[in-house]
């Protein structure tokens, strides 16, 4: 009966050894577990992303991870900030007259930099920003600019495409900001939507115009609204493929128009686009006696961009490409 006694008490001691083992082992594989875990969530300072330098080529610049104060002298980039949910941040934007971008202009918090064009460089330093985004307008001001913080200058490519230049630079945006997980969910449903006003373009001719300063400018499929040429396939009969459209076009007498005789106009109304004081409307400036013997004006086939300042200021923005969507959509389908 002892000897049962003695065996019974050492079982029991062994058992509850090994038990208190076992939960040091598991309260070990935790704390490790917790270790790794730590080093998975743990944030660098700095991200390396590709950018534009001043001369417009490719460069590496070392920006601050999840900026908590940004400039923003571009509205494409402002655009993307604010579609990643990333706008407090912002600490400085240029003036715009964006209907969606109108919360970083009136915001009494948010500093006054100027223009995307001219950049206010004092309200810039004043606002001692992380991090400064500007577009191509600025590019002759990128090295006063890298004075103050490290710039990331974005811009859209005709050769790669609108659409692609936008998911490029979003995710070049969203690396930043550690979003990158977010860029396809935002630019769900654009390939479609191209793919179904390609399908309504194949085989029509088009012209591409800007209205400016009482003129008609011919736009190629190098620069301003080449998403309708390029990604949306209208062939552009306005200009040849190796003429420089790029900055605002070239200017074309209504003659030429009525020679070439397109199945569409496209029109861009700069002169609404930045609110050009006592400017003509663009309807009153192509919609002449001339222009109304074309097979455009016939058919009611003159399609007027309905969000001009978008086109001209925000090519490139994520918020920019569907409402330029929106805009070939409501007119043609």
């Amino acid at each position: 009966m002892k000897r049962k006694l003695i065996t019974l008490i050492l079982a029991c001691t062994m058992a509850f050894s090994l038990a208190a083992c076992g939960s040091k082992e598991a309260d070990n594989t935790s704390g490790e577990a917790q270790t790794v875990g730590n080093e998975e969530t743990s944030e660098p300072e700095t991200v390396t992303i590709t950018s534009l330098d001043g001369n417009g080529e490719e460069t590496q610049v070392e920006v601050p991870y999840r900026p908590e104060r940004a400039a923003l002298l571009d509205m494409a980039s402002l655009d993307i900030i604010d579609s990643l949910g990333e706008g407090d941040c912002v600490v400085g934007s240029a003036t715009t007259s964006l209907d969606y971008l109108q919360d970083y202009v009136t915001n009494e918090n948010i500093k006054n930099l100027g223009t995307i064009k001219e950049a206010d460089l004092e309200a810039v330093m004043e606002s001692e920003p992380d991090v400064i985004f500007i577009g191509g307008r600025l590019s002759a001001s990128y090295d006063a600019l890298s004075e103050i913080a490290p710039v990331v200058y974005l811009s859209t490519d005709s050769e790669k495409g609108v659409v692609e230049s936008v998911r490029s630079n979003a995710e070049t945006i969203a690396a930043i900001f550690g979003k990158e997980d977010k860029v396809e969910e935002l630019m769900a449903g654009f390939d479609k939507r191209i793919q179904t006003l390609a399908e309504f373009a194949e085989n029509k001719t088009a012209i591409i115009g800007m209205c400016t300063s009482g003129g008609f400018n011919i736009l190629g499929n190098d620069g301003r609204c080449s998403l309708i040429g390029n990604e949306i396939g209208f062939e552009n009969i306005g200009v040849a493929s190796n003429v420089d459209t790029s900055t605002h076009g070239n200017e074309a007498s209504f003659e030429f128009v009525v020679e070439r005789n397109p199945e569409y106009i496209f029109v861009m109304d700069r002169d609404a686009a930045i609110n050009t004081e006592g400017a003509q409307l663009a309807q009153e400036i192509v919609e002449n006696e001339l222009v109304k013997g074309t097979d455009a004006y016939k058919n009611g086939h003159i399609v007027y961009l309905e969000h001009p300042a978008v086109w001209y200021t925000a090519e490139g923005g994520i918020s920019a490409l569907d409402i330029m969507l929106q805009d070939l959509e409501g007119a043609l389908l």
